[in-house]
């Protein structure tokens, strides 16, 4: 696990398990924990981590209601999760499917002793919408739509810091992928990379929800190569993966791509 400092205001966690990122965001006495690391032990390291750079834990927020996303719970049971009004209903439909996940990726990679995982108090948001921050400042972070990953999705745009936290787009180490067993879909997704497009050109740094933090200009190098790929796939073109994400498991990606745009 690695904490990177993009900003006095802004911590990013990357786990050392698909790079999934963890963002804690403060303003003032208030702050919350975006996301979530994968490992046991990662988890466990939060909560002193955040205490010891002064960083407030007042409430969780999730991107999506994918299983890796939301483990938030398990460092810190006490906190109220937030998520959008969809993942909500998500969640509801889909009762006992994350831990169900988590327990397999447990058994798959023989991790041992892990907590349950409950989530049973989540917290509908609307969106788009706006979260009060600081009770001095008065700051707030914007909350925007962010679905075609998954049916799901939101990303934050924190302002004071200009930094936008997206969840599964913009990913430096992942294709675009469409989950089509969790609703998303090609056409979603790309309405979604044109919605972020003027953030991201706002943006001093973008967090993916996963690879490490990317600056405005790579960020926007990557959506131009995602809205390539997204192209070509709807199109049924010849299909290139962009440089730097042509993997073994890119391509595992991009079959089941194509099955889910054939459906």
């Amino acid at each position: 696990m690695r904490a990177l400092a993009v900003h006095e205001d802004v911590i990013v966690v990357v786990s050392g398990v698909w790079q999934t990122t963890c963002t804690a965001v403060r303003r003032g006495d208030e702050g919350f924990v975006i996301d979530s690391p994968i490992l046991p032990e990662e988890l466990d390291a939060l909560p002193s981590l955040f205490e010891q750079a002064a960083f407030p834990v007042s409430g969780l927020l999730a991107t999506h209601g994918d299983w890796d996303h939301v483990l938030a719970k398990l460092a810190f049971p006490e906190a109220a999760l937030g998520v959008g009004e969809a993942t909500a209903a998500r969640l509801a439909a889909e009762l006992g499917e994350p831990q169900r996940r988590l327990r397999e990726f447990d058994a798959e990679w023989y991790v041992a002793g892990r907590r349950p995982l409950a989530l049973t108090d989540y917290q509908a948001l609307p969106v788009p919408g706006r979260i009060s921050i600081g009770s001095e400042s008065a700051a707030e972070l914007e909350v925007h739509p962010a679905d075609g990953h998954t049916r799901d999705g939101v990303a934050f745009w924190v302002p004071w810091a200009e930094v936008l936290i997206c969840g599964d787009y913009l990913s430096p180490v992942e294709i675009p992928m469409i989950s089509s067993e969790s609703g998303g879909s090609l056409a979603a997704y790309r309405e979604t990379l044109f919605r972020l497009s003027p953030l991201v050109n706002r943006a001093a740094t973008v967090i993916p929800g996963h690879g490490e933090p990317l600056t405005a200009q790579r960020a926007l190098e990557i959506l131009a190569e995602d809205l390539a790929y997204l192209d070509a796939l709807g199109t049924g073109g010849e299909v290139m993966l962009p440089e730097g994400r042509r993997t073994a498991t890119q391509k595992q990606i991009h079959q089941r791509n194509l099955t889910s745009v054939s459906l």
